[in-house]
């Protein structure tokens, strides 16, 4: 997992070829201006969702984890904690990994937090199950689907 502002994002484009195009993105593009949804970048090769959610409460936070996909989580606005465990921790799934929508769920509790606010984003590997949209308030964020190669 990483925890980083976007004004460190160029550090981070050599972890995977798709990450500079994603930032690219961010950067040409007037993410607050878009309507919650999914757009296409690079078809299935890189996406992002768009979405505008309520915070919720640390007790109903699910811990994720996918196969197929890296997150980069990116809070627009509001205040946002996210909760982080090593995959390899998680001893408690919820169900099977649901291969078309890329996700599994876990009961486990996650091993730390991170407060992340706007401007701020996580990118979360696929060794890295966590806990998004944990706040009080509304919270905007784009979550950037970076296949893994």
């Amino acid at each position: 997992m990483i925890l980083a502002n976007l004004s460190q994002a160029e550090r981070y484009t050599p972890l995977d070829p798709l990450f500079a195009r994603a930032f690219d993105y961010i950067r040409n593009n007037d993410l607050n201006a878009l309507a919650p949804g999914r757009y296409a970048i690079e078809d299935e090769m890189l996406f992002v969702i768009i979405e505008h959610a309520q915070g919720k409460p640390v007790e109903h936070a699910k811990l994720e984890a996918h196969k197929k996909y890296i997150d980069i989580q990116l809070v627009l606005d509001g205040d946002e904690r996210m909760g982080w465990k090593p995959l390899a921790d998680c001893m408690n799934p919820i169900s099977e990994h649901n291969m078309e929508k890329d996700i599994r769920f876990f009961h486990d509790a996650p091993a730390s937090w991170v407060s992340v606010p706007p401007d701020h984003f996580c990118i979360f590997f696929p060794e890295d199950a966590h806990a998004p949209l944990v706040g009080n308030g509304p919270i905007r964020k784009a979550i950037f689907k970076v296949a893994v190669i």
